[in-house]
């Protein structure tokens, strides 16, 4: 089935409720994790499933995603049918960008025809999981279905973010309800819900008969809104269970939408804990990145010969810690932090420098700053806020190569 299967990632997104991190990159190509980007987890996910010919729709300022593509993912050999190509719009079928994650779909349909396959696995660049997409393959192909949906229990009162799915006993999906304001609990459990991941597979052929019905009439061409709903009403659809025995990945059931500041530094945050809740650290499934050719991460005295103090961090490399203290921090490569600065709570991306007495707690430090001698962040919202980002439970952004006045 994986050499008659093509799939799609959806990397095109504006990520709004990420800004000031998707001011000038698009959502998937977000730093995550102290070395990786958030689209590295589907990509490997493709790779270690045996999938090897993947299309990238990309749109927002994709520059930063493609050259991540070109740097860390020129892994597979044209010469054998074998690609990982970034596809941005090209106005095929009309003068619209895309303008929906169907209508990016619809719009590369000729490629889809091209390939010659006969399932489509449609995927989101932007979640942190692991998953073996093989198992949902064969099961969708044993179950005869026309689309499969993978999905996974969500507790009810976080449901209306979700599409939520209503399923028979044979796992036969009999309703979709995109983001309901009132979602309704799975059958004998009224405290959970059924929500659906966003990955599918479809039979080519319905697919693209349905999209340019799809096309052809008012829609708001997106798959939760218009496809999905479409499908369950009259053909068979069939719910994956998240999470199970099946496939080669350790079960860790371990899925996060990142698409706010505040999932997004929690599930980073998640890495520290003494059991993460997702295993990295499975031999034959790595997640795959390109990094760079970076020094090891060092630890060096303080001039005064003040040891550096560190307490349940991630440092990646080129990282250098000047006798100062980190608690509960993730260092991106080439981060600097100098004698007497303390850092806790907080993630600092490539070449971050903050300056010596320096404080910052609950912060996320986008690229190319360097924090001042003496400075305070993460103490004093209102003044934070005066100057930077700060989410809904108090975290603070400071955008890439902000320069502070002292500067």
């Amino acid at each position: 089935m994986l050499e008659r299967t093509i799939s799609i990632i959806l990397a095109g997104g504006m990520g709004s409720r990420l800004h000031p991190l998707t001011a000038e990159r698009a959502k998937p190509a977000v730093p995550f994790g102290g070395r990786y980007r958030i689209i590295d987890f589907t990509l490997s996910n493709c790779l270690h499933s045996g999938l090897r010919r993947i299309l990238v729709i990309t749109q927002y300022k994709s520059h930063s995603l493609q050259k991540h593509l070109r740097d860390g993912w020129s892994v597979y050999n044209p010469e054998l049918g074998d690609y990982i190509t970034p596809v941005p719009p090209q106005m095929r079928t009309g003068e619209s960008w895309y303008s929906g994650t169907a209508d990016a779909i619809f719009q590369n349909l000729y490629l889809l025809d091209r390939s010659g396959a006969d399932y489509v696995l449609i995927l989101s660049g932007d979640h942190i999981y692991r998953m073996d997409y093989a198992a949902m393959l064969q099961q969708h192909h044993d179950s005869g279905a026309e689309l499969t949906v993978a999905c996974l229990t969500v507790l009810l009162e976080q449901a209306s973010s979700f599409g939520v799915m209503i399923v028979d006993g044979r796992d036969r999906v009999v309703s979709f309800d995109e983001k309901p304001q009132n979602p309704i609990g799975i059958p004998g459990d009224s405290q959970h819900a059924l929500a659906s991941m966003g990955v599918y597979v479809f039979s080519m052929n319905l697919l693209a008969r349905v999209l340019h019905e799809d096309h052809s009439r008012d829609s708001s061409h997106d798959f939760g809104k218009d496809i999905l709903p479409l499908f369950v009403r009259n053909y068979h659809v069939s719910a994956y269970r998240f999470g199970g025995t099946s496939g080669r990945v350790t079960v860790d059931r371990y899925w996060r939408d990142v698409g706010t500041i505040d999932a997004y530094y929690e599930a980073n945050m998640d890495l520290l804990q003494p059991m993460p809740a997702i295993d990295l650290y499975q031999g034959d499934w790595p997640i795959r990145t390109y990094e760079g050719q970076h020094p090891p991460a060092r630890t060096v005295h303080g001039g005064s010969g003040r040891e550096a103090e560190i307490v349940n961090c991630m440092l990646a490399s080129g990282t250098v810690v000047i006798g100062a203290t980190l608690r509960h921090a993730i260092l991106f490569p080439n981060v600097r932090v100098e004698e007497g600065a303390v850092v806790e709570n907080s993630l600092l991306f490539p070449g971050v420098t903050v300056g010596e007495g320096a404080h910052v707690q609950r912060c996320i430090i986008d690229k190319q700053v360097t924090i001042p001698r003496g400075e305070r962040i993460g103490f004093d919202h209102a003044r934070d806020a005066q100057r930077f980002t700060v989410s809904d439970r108090g975290v603070v952004v400071i955008p890439k190569g902000y320069r502070f006045a002292d500067d």
